[in-house]
C-alpha cells in the first residue's frame, strides 16, 4: 500500500493522511542528522497500517531515537514530557514561570490578588520595569483536550476585575498591562479569534506561529526534567516534589540523585544526557 493512502488517527480521534514530511521534520527539529532521520522514517514506514494512531507512530520513532541518541530522544519527547508534569498542573505553572523568568521578568507563582469585585488566585505574576502581566495556565494531562472559547472568556473577565483594582491603587510601582492564557495543548479557532479581538495574549504549544511554547523552549533550552529518557517515573516525581522542574536545575542540584541511591555510573550518564540536551559544557 502506498504510504500516501495511509490514514492515521490523531489523539482527538480525527483521521488525517499520514505525512512523511511531518515525521521527517519532527526528527530533524529534534537534532537527528539526515542518516538517522532516513533510517527511522524508513523503519516507521514499513510498520504503517490503516488507522494507526499518532501515538503509536510517535512511540516507534521515539524508541528508535532512544536506542541511538538519548538526548535527541529527550527533545523529541518534549510534548509528552510536558503532559508528564501533571496531574495537578502546579509543576506546569512553575515550569512556565521559569520560561517567563528567562525572558527577563520577575515572577511570582500562586498569588492571591484583590479584584474590584472579588479576590483571585493568579497562577503567575510577571513584572518587567513598570509593567505587570497576569498569567493563567491551563494544563491538560492528555492529548486531544484543547482550550475552547470559554477559557479566554472566563480568564478575560478575571483579568479585567484584577486590572481595575490594581491600576487604581495609589502607591503601586507597576501597572497591569496584559493578561495571558498559557496552555500545553492548543486553542480552538474561536478561542484564538476571541483572544485577538479583546487583546488577551494566548500562548499554546504552536501558537503564536513561530513563537509558541515549543519555539520558546527550544530557543531558551529550558527543557522539563520529565524529558529525560534515563530517569524513571518515580525519580522524576521525586525531583518535581523538590521543585527541580528544569533539566538544567539538576546540574546544580545533582545531590538529589545521591538521595535517590543512583550509582555514580548512572548518575554520570544522566547528567551527560542533560548537558547534551541543554547545550551545556561538560
Amino acid at each position: 500500500m502506498n504510504n500516501q493512502d495511509i490514514y492515521i488517527k490523531k489523539a482527538s480521534g480525527k483521521p488525517v493522511k499520514f505525512s512523511i514530511k511531518k515525521l521527517r521534520k519532527s526528527l530533524i527539529n529534534s537534532g537527528a542528522d539526515s542518516m538517522l532521520t532516513d533510517s527511522i522514517v524508513n523503519n516507521v514506514k514499513d510498520q504503517l497500517y490503516q488507522g494507526i494512531s499518532t501515538k503509536e507512530i510517535y512511540n516507534k520513532a521515539y524508541a528508535l531515537l532512544k536506542s541511538k541518541k538519548s538526548h535527541i530522544a529527550s527533545k523529541y519527547k518534549l510534548k509528552k514530557a510536558i503532559y508528564e508534569l501533571g496531574p495537578t498542573g502546579f509543576p506546569f505553572e512553575r515550569y512556565i514561570a521559569s520560561i517567563i523568568k528567562a525572558s527577563g521578568y520577575d515572577v511570582k507563582v500562586g498569588q492571591i490578588i484583590n479584584g474590584k469585585c472579588v479576590n483571585h488566585e493568579v497562577d503567575i505574576l510577571a513584572t518587567k520595569e513598570k509593567a505587570t502581566i497576569v498569567i493563567e495556565c491551563k494544563f491538560h494531562g492528555e492529548a486531544g483536550l484543547n482550550c475552547n472559547v470559554k477559557i479566554p472568556l472566563y480568564i478575560h473577565s478575571r483579568y479585567k476585575d484584577i486590572q481595575s483594582k490594581w491600576n487604581n491603587q495609589l502607591g503601586l510601582k507597576t501597572k497591569i498591562t496584559e493578561g495571558w492564557v498559557v496552555t500545553n495543548t492548543r486553542f480552538t479557532k474561536d478561542a484564538q479569534t476571541y483572544g485577538n479581538c479583546i487583546g488577551l495574549y494566548l500562548l499554546s504549544w504552536d501558537y503564536p506561529l513561530h513563537n509558541g511554547l515549543k519555539d520558546r523552549i527550544d530557543k531558551l533550552k529550558l527543557y522539563p526534567i520529565t524529558t529525560s529518557t534515563l530517569l524513571t517515573k518515580r525519580e522524576k516525581q521525586f525531583l518535581l516534589n523538590r521543585e527541580v522542574v528544569l533539566c538544567k536545575d539538576l546540574i546544580n542540584d545533582a545531590f538529589y540523585l545521591d538521595h535517590l541511591g543512583i550509582s555514580n555510573i548512572r548518575k554520570k550518564r544522566i547528567l551527560n544526557e542533560i548537558k547534551l540536551l541543554c547545550n551545556l559544557k561538560s
